[in-house]
């Protein structure tokens, strides 16, 4: 995790978002991992993008995860989804994703819905916290990671847990493909 600085996520809740800190107060006691191993580190906000983020923290791009927001219209509605894929690789937008929301067209969701609709900052969105009916879709090479990094709703820090543990979130579904690169 490189030079991350890491604490249990909930005993630092002033570096989460809210929707991310009350996604963590109601954890699931049956989950396949204990939310006391959901960690949290401050980082710089000024570094809070990926390829900067990494070379300052030393952390490795294939240990880091996007969570990218994509929406498509089918039927007059707008349906969304988050993508978790590794900062080494792409989603798979118009072919993997537009099939998983069955739209007939799926572009990355404007920043300003982004934002209001998951409470979270931009460059800071997790898949912890996210509204429940949209999907989260999950690279399988994600949930091979040992320790993956990601958003905390913020960006002013980051989140480190096991890669298996993002496809056990409720509403996540782990897709084989889901990325390019």
């Amino acid at each position: 995790m490189g030079t991350l600085k890491t604490e249990p996520a909930r005993s630092r809740l002033d570096l989460l978002a809210a929707p991310v800190a009350a996604a963590l107060g109601q954890w699931p006691a049956d989950a396949p991992m204990d939310v006391d191993d959901v960690l949290v580190a401050p980082i710089d906000p000024e570094l809070a993008d990926t390829a900067a983020f990494c070379a300052a923290y030393q952390v490795e791009l294939a240990a880091s995860a996007n969570c990218v927001i994509v929406a498509g219209k089918r039927e007059g509605e707008i349906r969304y989804a988050a993508c978790m894929v590794l900062a080494t690789t792409r989603a798979d937008v118009n072919g993997v994703v537009r099939r998983a929301l069955d739209v007939r067209k799926a572009s990355f969701a404007p920043m300003s819905d982004a934002v209001e609709l998951t409470g979270m900052e931009y460059g800071g969105i997790t898949p912890i916290g996210l509204p429940e009916q949209w999907p989260i879709l999950v690279d399988s090479r994600v949930i091979a990671t040992r320790h993956v990094i990601i958003g905390s709703g913020v960006r002013r820090s980051k989140i480190a847990l096991p890669g298996p543990a993002l496809g056990a979130l409720p509403g996540a579904r782990v897709v084989e493909g889901l990325a390019r690169g």
